[in-house]
Protein backbone atom coordinates (compact mmCIF):
# COMPACT_ATOMS: atom_id res chain seq x y z
CA UNK A 1 0.00 0.00 0.00
CA UNK A 2 1.24 3.48 -0.86
CA UNK A 3 2.00 5.72 2.08
CA UNK A 4 1.78 9.46 1.45
CA UNK A 5 3.67 12.11 3.40
CA UNK A 6 1.71 15.37 3.53
CA UNK A 7 3.78 18.28 4.80
CA UNK A 8 1.70 21.10 6.27
CA UNK A 9 -0.92 18.46 7.13
CA UNK A 10 -2.71 20.56 9.75
CA UNK A 11 -3.06 23.55 7.41
CA UNK A 12 -5.95 24.96 5.41
CA UNK A 13 -5.37 22.69 2.39
CA UNK A 14 -3.41 19.95 4.13
CA UNK A 15 -6.14 19.01 6.59
CA UNK A 16 -8.61 18.59 3.71
CA UNK A 17 -6.13 16.57 1.62
CA UNK A 18 -5.34 14.22 4.52
CA UNK A 19 -9.03 13.33 4.89
CA UNK A 20 -9.51 12.74 1.18
CA UNK A 21 -6.46 10.48 1.00
CA UNK A 22 -7.67 8.45 3.97
CA UNK A 23 -11.14 8.17 2.43
CA UNK A 24 -9.53 6.68 -0.69
CA UNK A 25 -7.72 4.06 1.40
CA UNK A 26 -4.18 5.46 1.41
CA UNK A 27 -1.90 5.37 4.40
CA UNK A 28 -1.00 8.93 5.37
CA UNK A 29 1.72 10.49 7.48
CA UNK A 30 1.02 14.09 8.37
CA UNK A 31 3.91 16.39 9.20
CA UNK A 32 3.42 19.86 10.66
CA UNK A 33 5.03 22.34 13.05
CA UNK A 34 1.56 23.23 14.36
CA UNK A 35 2.15 26.98 14.10
CA UNK A 36 -1.65 27.33 14.05
CA UNK A 37 -2.52 24.39 16.27
CA UNK A 38 -3.51 20.84 15.44
CA UNK A 39 -7.26 20.80 16.08
CA UNK A 40 -7.88 20.32 12.36
CA UNK A 41 -6.51 16.76 12.62
CA UNK A 42 -8.44 15.58 15.68
CA UNK A 43 -11.14 13.81 13.65
CA UNK A 44 -8.55 11.67 11.80
CA UNK A 45 -6.02 11.25 14.58
CA UNK A 46 -7.22 7.77 15.59
CA UNK A 47 -7.58 6.50 12.04
CA UNK A 48 -5.43 3.36 11.80
CA UNK A 49 -4.07 4.53 8.42
CA UNK A 50 -2.93 7.89 9.80
CA UNK A 51 0.13 8.86 11.78
CA UNK A 52 1.36 12.28 12.79
CA UNK A 53 4.87 13.69 13.09
CA UNK A 54 5.31 17.02 14.78
CA UNK A 55 8.43 18.69 13.48
CA UNK A 56 10.06 21.58 11.66
CA UNK A 57 11.33 20.92 8.13
CA UNK A 58 14.23 23.26 8.84
CA UNK A 59 15.63 20.45 11.00
CA UNK A 60 17.18 17.66 8.96
CA UNK A 61 16.11 15.00 11.48
CA UNK A 62 12.51 15.99 10.84
CA UNK A 63 12.98 15.44 7.11
CA UNK A 64 14.52 12.00 7.68
CA UNK A 65 11.77 11.01 10.11
CA UNK A 66 9.06 12.27 7.78
CA UNK A 67 10.37 10.37 4.77
CA UNK A 68 11.08 7.07 6.52
CA UNK A 69 8.91 4.40 4.93
CA UNK A 70 6.76 6.61 2.71
CA UNK A 71 6.29 6.14 -1.03
CA UNK A 72 5.14 9.61 -2.10
CA UNK A 73 5.27 13.22 -0.89
CA UNK A 74 2.83 16.11 -1.25
CA UNK A 75 4.71 19.21 -0.16
CA UNK A 76 2.33 21.91 1.12
CA UNK A 77 4.30 23.21 4.11
CA UNK A 78 5.26 26.87 3.70
CA UNK A 79 4.86 30.36 5.00
CA UNK A 80 1.82 31.06 2.84
CA UNK A 81 0.81 34.32 1.20
CA UNK A 82 2.35 37.70 0.44
CA UNK A 83 1.57 39.34 3.82
CA UNK A 84 2.91 36.43 5.90
CA UNK A 85 6.15 36.24 3.91
CA UNK A 86 6.60 40.02 4.05
CA UNK A 87 6.17 39.92 7.82
CA UNK A 88 8.60 37.02 8.34
CA UNK A 89 11.01 37.18 5.36
CA UNK A 90 13.86 35.23 6.93
CA UNK A 91 11.63 32.41 8.15
CA UNK A 92 9.95 32.34 4.74
CA UNK A 93 13.33 31.91 3.04
CA UNK A 94 14.32 29.17 5.49
CA UNK A 95 11.12 27.16 5.02
CA UNK A 96 9.92 27.95 1.49
CA UNK A 97 13.36 27.68 -0.08
CA UNK A 98 16.10 26.10 2.06
CA UNK A 99 14.05 23.43 3.84
CA UNK A 100 12.05 22.67 0.69
CA UNK A 101 15.26 22.19 -1.27
CA UNK A 102 16.67 19.78 1.34
CA UNK A 103 13.40 17.82 1.37
CA UNK A 104 13.43 17.59 -2.42
CA UNK A 105 17.08 16.48 -2.50
CA UNK A 106 16.36 13.65 -0.07
CA UNK A 107 13.38 12.52 -2.13
CA UNK A 108 15.42 12.78 -5.33
CA UNK A 109 18.19 10.49 -4.15
CA UNK A 110 16.00 8.18 -2.05
CA UNK A 111 13.13 5.82 -2.77
CA UNK A 112 10.30 8.31 -3.14
CA UNK A 113 8.09 7.92 -6.22
CA UNK A 114 6.04 11.13 -6.54
CA UNK A 115 6.92 14.58 -5.27
CA UNK A 116 3.96 16.95 -5.68
CA UNK A 117 4.82 20.59 -5.05
CA UNK A 118 2.11 23.13 -4.23
CA UNK A 119 3.07 26.28 -6.10
CA UNK A 120 0.89 29.27 -7.00
CA UNK A 121 -0.67 31.11 -9.93
CA UNK A 122 0.54 34.28 -8.20
CA UNK A 123 3.86 33.47 -9.89
CA UNK A 124 2.39 35.08 -13.02
CA UNK A 125 2.16 38.49 -11.34
CA UNK A 126 0.50 40.96 -13.69
CA UNK A 127 -0.68 40.06 -17.19
CA UNK A 128 0.60 42.22 -20.02
CA UNK A 129 -2.69 42.21 -21.94
CA UNK A 130 -6.16 40.72 -21.63
CA UNK A 131 -5.19 37.24 -22.83
CA UNK A 132 -5.30 34.12 -20.68
CA UNK A 133 -2.09 32.90 -19.07
CA UNK A 134 -0.93 29.30 -19.60
CA UNK A 135 1.80 27.18 -18.06
CA UNK A 136 4.13 28.41 -20.81
CA UNK A 137 3.62 32.09 -19.99
CA UNK A 138 6.36 34.18 -18.44
CA UNK A 139 6.65 34.05 -14.67
CA UNK A 140 6.66 37.55 -13.18
CA UNK A 141 6.79 37.21 -9.38
CA UNK A 142 6.03 40.45 -7.54
CA UNK A 143 6.43 39.37 -3.91
CA UNK A 144 8.81 37.34 -1.76
CA UNK A 145 6.18 34.59 -1.57
CA UNK A 146 6.00 34.14 -5.35
CA UNK A 147 9.74 34.72 -5.80
CA UNK A 148 10.47 31.76 -3.53
CA UNK A 149 7.88 29.62 -5.31
CA UNK A 150 9.46 30.40 -8.68
CA UNK A 151 12.96 29.78 -7.33
CA UNK A 152 12.00 26.36 -6.02
CA UNK A 153 10.12 25.44 -9.20
CA UNK A 154 13.29 26.16 -11.18
CA UNK A 155 15.40 24.08 -8.82
CA UNK A 156 12.94 21.18 -8.96
CA UNK A 157 12.96 21.02 -12.74
CA UNK A 158 16.70 21.54 -13.20
CA UNK A 159 17.93 19.12 -10.52
CA UNK A 160 16.01 15.95 -11.30
CA UNK A 161 18.62 13.16 -11.16
CA UNK A 162 16.86 9.84 -10.57
CA UNK A 163 14.97 8.35 -13.50
CA UNK A 164 12.24 6.70 -11.40
CA UNK A 165 11.56 9.91 -9.45
CA UNK A 166 8.37 11.77 -10.48
CA UNK A 167 8.26 15.46 -9.48
CA UNK A 168 5.22 17.57 -10.43
CA UNK A 169 4.44 21.27 -9.97
CA UNK A 170 0.87 22.41 -9.28
CA UNK A 171 0.22 26.15 -9.57
CA UNK A 172 -2.85 26.61 -7.40
CA UNK A 173 -5.48 29.25 -8.10
CA UNK A 174 -6.49 31.44 -5.15
CA UNK A 175 -8.14 29.13 -2.65
CA UNK A 176 -11.44 29.50 -0.79
CA UNK A 177 -14.04 27.36 0.97
CA UNK A 178 -14.58 25.50 4.21
CA UNK A 179 -11.71 23.69 5.90
CA UNK A 180 -11.22 22.26 9.37
CA UNK A 181 -8.34 24.78 9.67
CA UNK A 182 -10.48 27.69 8.55
CA UNK A 183 -9.04 30.94 7.18
CA UNK A 184 -10.78 34.28 6.79
CA UNK A 185 -7.81 36.16 5.34
CA UNK A 186 -8.65 34.86 1.86
CA UNK A 187 -10.63 37.03 -0.56
CA UNK A 188 -13.79 34.96 -0.99
CA UNK A 189 -13.97 33.87 2.65
CA UNK A 190 -13.32 37.40 3.92
CA UNK A 191 -15.88 39.02 1.61
CA UNK A 192 -18.75 36.76 2.67
CA UNK A 193 -17.78 37.00 6.35
CA UNK A 194 -18.09 40.78 6.28
CA UNK A 195 -21.59 40.88 4.79
CA UNK A 196 -22.83 37.84 6.74
CA UNK A 197 -22.04 39.69 9.96
CA UNK A 198 -23.74 42.86 8.77
CA UNK A 199 -20.62 44.90 8.12
CA UNK A 200 -19.91 47.10 5.12
CA UNK A 201 -17.64 45.32 2.67
CA UNK A 202 -14.92 47.59 1.32
CA UNK A 203 -13.46 46.38 -1.98
CA UNK A 204 -10.22 47.87 -3.26
CA UNK A 205 -9.65 47.61 -7.02
CA UNK A 206 -12.83 45.82 -8.03
CA UNK A 207 -11.61 45.52 -11.64
CA UNK A 208 -8.63 43.25 -11.04
CA UNK A 209 -8.73 39.61 -12.15
CA UNK A 210 -7.79 36.46 -10.27
CA UNK A 211 -8.60 32.74 -10.70
CA UNK A 212 -10.20 30.91 -7.76
CA UNK A 213 -10.53 27.26 -6.76
CA UNK A 214 -12.24 25.51 -3.83
CA UNK A 215 -9.97 23.91 -1.23
CA UNK A 216 -11.54 20.50 -1.85
CA UNK A 217 -10.77 20.69 -5.57
CA UNK A 218 -7.18 21.80 -4.99
CA UNK A 219 -6.77 18.80 -2.69
CA UNK A 220 -8.22 16.52 -5.34
CA UNK A 221 -5.68 17.78 -7.90
CA UNK A 222 -2.88 16.40 -5.71
CA UNK A 223 -4.55 12.99 -5.71
CA UNK A 224 -5.04 13.20 -9.49
CA UNK A 225 -1.28 13.58 -9.91
CA UNK A 226 -0.58 10.61 -7.62
CA UNK A 227 -2.99 8.43 -9.61
CA UNK A 228 -2.11 9.56 -13.15
CA UNK A 229 0.28 7.88 -15.56
CA UNK A 230 3.93 8.74 -15.07
CA UNK A 231 4.36 10.17 -18.58
CA UNK A 232 1.58 12.68 -17.95
CA UNK A 233 2.94 14.14 -14.71
CA UNK A 234 6.71 13.59 -14.56
CA UNK A 235 8.53 16.96 -14.54
CA UNK A 236 5.30 18.61 -15.60
CA UNK A 237 3.62 21.85 -14.53
CA UNK A 238 -0.14 22.35 -14.20
CA UNK A 239 -2.29 25.34 -13.39
CA UNK A 240 -5.00 24.11 -11.02
CA UNK A 241 -8.50 25.51 -11.31
CA UNK A 242 -11.09 26.07 -14.04
CA UNK A 243 -10.97 28.71 -16.77
CA UNK A 244 -14.58 29.72 -16.03
CA UNK A 245 -13.60 30.60 -12.46
CA UNK A 246 -11.57 33.72 -13.27
CA UNK A 247 -13.29 36.55 -11.42
CA UNK A 248 -12.95 40.25 -10.89
CA UNK A 249 -13.66 41.32 -7.32
CA UNK A 250 -16.80 43.11 -8.52
CA UNK A 251 -18.06 39.85 -9.97
CA UNK A 252 -17.68 38.18 -6.56
CA UNK A 253 -19.62 41.06 -5.05
CA UNK A 254 -22.46 40.48 -7.52
CA UNK A 255 -22.64 36.83 -6.43
CA UNK A 256 -22.78 37.95 -2.79
CA UNK A 257 -25.73 40.22 -3.58
CA UNK A 258 -27.63 37.19 -4.89
CA UNK A 259 -27.35 35.69 -1.39
CA UNK A 260 -27.74 38.93 0.57
CA UNK A 261 -29.40 41.61 -1.59
CA UNK A 262 -29.21 44.05 1.33
CA UNK A 263 -25.43 43.69 1.68
CA UNK A 264 -23.54 46.98 2.06
CA UNK A 265 -20.68 47.10 -0.45
CA UNK A 266 -18.38 50.05 -1.06
CA UNK A 267 -15.88 50.18 -3.93
CA UNK A 268 -12.66 52.06 -3.32
CA UNK A 269 -10.72 53.10 -6.41
CA UNK A 270 -7.35 51.47 -6.87
CA UNK A 271 -5.66 51.79 -10.24
CA UNK A 272 -2.59 49.67 -9.58
CA UNK A 273 -2.32 46.12 -8.32
CA UNK A 274 0.80 43.99 -8.80
CA UNK A 275 -1.37 40.89 -9.22
CA UNK A 276 -3.87 40.94 -12.04
CA UNK A 277 -4.18 37.86 -14.20
CA UNK A 278 -6.62 35.50 -15.91
CA UNK A 279 -5.45 31.90 -16.14
CA UNK A 280 -6.19 29.10 -18.58
CA UNK A 281 -6.68 25.64 -17.02
CA UNK A 282 -7.13 23.58 -20.16
CA UNK A 283 -3.96 21.53 -19.68
CA UNK A 284 -4.89 19.84 -16.39
CA UNK A 285 -8.41 19.19 -17.67
CA UNK A 286 -7.25 17.55 -20.90
CA UNK A 287 -4.14 15.77 -19.63
CA UNK A 288 -5.31 14.56 -16.21
CA UNK A 289 -9.09 14.71 -16.54
CA UNK A 290 -9.30 17.16 -13.65
CA UNK A 291 -12.66 18.89 -13.14
CA UNK A 292 -13.77 21.17 -10.35
CA UNK A 293 -16.80 20.21 -8.26
CA UNK A 294 -17.51 23.60 -6.63
CA UNK A 295 -17.71 27.17 -7.88
CA UNK A 296 -17.48 30.61 -6.28
CA UNK A 297 -21.27 30.75 -5.65
CA UNK A 298 -21.07 27.34 -3.93
CA UNK A 299 -18.25 28.52 -1.69
CA UNK A 300 -20.01 31.74 -0.77
CA UNK A 301 -23.18 29.87 0.19
CA UNK A 302 -21.46 27.24 2.31
CA UNK A 303 -19.50 29.81 4.32
CA UNK A 304 -22.55 32.06 4.69
CA UNK A 305 -24.57 29.13 6.06
CA UNK A 306 -21.85 28.21 8.55
CA UNK A 307 -21.67 31.78 9.81
CA UNK A 308 -25.45 32.28 9.84
CA UNK A 309 -25.85 29.15 11.98
CA UNK A 310 -23.12 30.19 14.41
CA UNK A 311 -20.92 27.18 13.70
CA UNK A 312 -17.90 29.48 13.94
CA UNK A 313 -18.48 31.67 16.97
CA UNK A 314 -15.71 34.24 16.43
CA UNK A 315 -14.71 34.48 12.75
CA UNK A 316 -12.50 37.48 13.56
CA UNK A 317 -10.26 35.41 15.82
CA UNK A 318 -6.57 35.59 14.91
CA UNK A 319 -6.49 31.80 14.65
CA UNK A 320 -8.36 32.15 11.35
CA UNK A 321 -5.55 34.18 9.78
CA UNK A 322 -2.01 33.42 8.64
CA UNK A 323 -0.61 36.65 10.12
Amino acid sequence: MRKILVTGAAGYIGSVLVRRLLEKGYKVRGLDTLFFGGESLISVYNNTNFEFVKGDLREFDTIKKGLDGVTDVVHLAAIVGDPACAKQPEIAKQINWEASRRLYDECNKGKIDHFVFASSCSNYGKMQDDSYITEESELRPVSLYSELKVKFEKYLLENHIRGTFIPTILRFATVYGLSSRMRFDLTVNEFIREVALGNELKIFGEQFWRPYCHVEDLSESCIKVLESSVENVKKNVFNVGDTSENYQKEMIAREILKILPQAKIKYIQKDEDPRNYKVDFTKIKNKLGFKITKTIPDGLKEIYNVLENGIISDPYSLKYQNI
